[in-house]
């Protein structure tokens, strides 16, 4: 869950993914909210026959039991406790994506000598991870005009796709965009050479 979105689980529909899983029919059912890997608040709402909790808090838990006449009831399971029951599930779950940035010289698609020594493990990364997705994102500073700048984002980022290419991943799971000087890293005035700006965002996911 993200952002501030509230989701609401209804603990007759846990219980049935339950049945169709092969499972006895179970007595209860409980709800654990876990923490967002970036820290960002996330809430559930909880319903039941009997009515409906909240759950705001990392490790909050609620649990309906078949025949109770109230709402969920709400407590704080610890973390390394839900690490443990849950382990199928954490085990289970896929890595978190993988970010790199790349820079490049003035005006042009040449990577800096840094980003270029870089290439190779952003191309291990991206074969090694089965199924991978590939967000390839151009920027430029604020040099030029806006019209060249969307020119030359996108040529960095086609740059960084013909490379995953060249080495087999397929084209299908990537996907490239230029965004120019719209979206600095660092924000400057128009007309500023900054070197943290001229770069393509790589997330592999």
């Amino acid at each position: 869950m993200t952002g501030p979105m509230v989701r609401t689980l209804t603990c007759a529909a846990v219980a049935a993914s339950l049945l169709l899983a092969g499972c006895a029919a179970p007595r209860e059912a409980r709800v654990t909210l876990l923490p967002q890997a970036d820290g960002t608040p996330s809430a559930v709402v909880v319903q039941s026959a009997g009515g409906e909790r909240r759950l705001d808090a990392p490790y909050d838990r609620a649990t309906a039991r078949t025949g109770d006449s109230g709402p969920p009831r709400v407590d704080r399971a610890s973390a390394p406790d839900t690490r443990t029951r849950l382990a199928p599930l954490f085990d289970a779950l896929p890595p978190p994506p993988q970010r790199y940035v790349l820079y490049f010289d003035s005006g042009n698609t040449h990577l800096t000598p840094a980003s270029a020594r870089l290439v190779p493990e952003v191309v291990q990364t991206a074969l090694q991870r089965q199924g991978a997705e590939i967000m390839v994102v151009g920027h430029t500073d604020t040099k030029g005009r806006l019209a060249d700048n969307d020119t030359l984002a996108l040529m960095r980022a086609r740059l960084v796709e013909r490379i995953l290419l060249q080495a087999n991943f397929p084209a299908p799971r990537i996907e490239t965009a230029g965004r120019g000087e719209r979206e600095p890293a660092v924000p400057t005035p128009d007309d500023t050479d900054e070197p943290r700006n001229r770069r393509v965002d790589i997330i592999v996911r």
